[in-house]
């Protein structure tokens, strides 16, 4: 039986469950696309806080895709596993080959979310990233340590839904978890939900810039 109605309904069970952040004058709440956007919209809605975009782009072994060699990520970031690099033999060039494919899509996503606006300050802030749900968790994996880098004052991951388990795993890497349900036997993140049709460019797009026009306001004082 699924416990949402849709992305929408999910985001606001959430928020709710994200309460003690409310008002807070350090938070940001970053959306993984493209699902975790609506999601993420109706968290920084009912907090109050500003919402952006968080791009990861996973970096695949050549020959074998499937298999992450690292990963890229919003604002300039790179992780590489250099142990997994070392043991396949994988060569600068291929590295480099890789990163240019993923940057190239990445960026394409950033024009098509984003505009020209600048990435926001990361460092020193309290950052909530939001996805859909999780299942085994290696994207959001992959955008915690591309985050860490840019040095937030702490992070949070929250979502839906999840598998215990994955929840359990998040609570070593970051600040704070907040997984709203957590179903056992988990089996996968759209059987939770009602409407798990796919969100397009254009609601990302639309959603950030509702987000922007209703937030958007000198007296935040907030750099850009």
């Amino acid at each position: 039986m699924a416990y949402f109605r849709d992305r929408t309904d999910a985001g606001r069970y959430l928020a709710r469950e994200l309460q003690r952040y409310a008002g807070r004058n350090d938070l940001l709440v970053l959306g993984l696309p493209r699902g975790g956007v609506p999601v993420a919209f109706e968290v920084a809605q009912a907090l109050g806080a500003p919402l952006d975009v968080f791009i990861v782009r996973k970096l695949g072994l050549p020959g074998y895709q499937e298999l992450a060699i690292g990963a890229i990520a919003s604002g300039g970031v790179r992780v590489l596993n250099e142990a997994l690099i070392r043991s396949a033999g994988v060569s600068q060039s291929d590295i480099e080959a890789t990163t240019a494919a993923e940057e190239r899509e990445l960026n394409r996503r950033l024009r098509r979310y984003r505009g020209d606006r600048p990435f926001p300050e990361i460092a020193g802030r309290t950052v909530i990233l939001i996805d859909d749900g999780l299942a085994t968790g290696s994207t959001m994996q992959a955008a915690v340590i591309a985050l860490r880098q840019e040095q937030p004052a702490a992070i949070v991951v929250a979502v839906p839904t999840a598998p215990p388990e994955t929840c359990d795993e998040f609570r070593r890497l970051v600040d704070d978890v907040v997984c709203a349900v957590t179903p056992e036997p988990f089996y996968g993140v759209g059987l939770w939900y009602q409407d798990f049709s796919q969100t397009t460019d254009e609601e990302v797009h639309d959603l950030l810039e509702r987000a922007r026009e209703r937030f958007d306001t000198p007296a935040r004082g907030r750099t850009r």
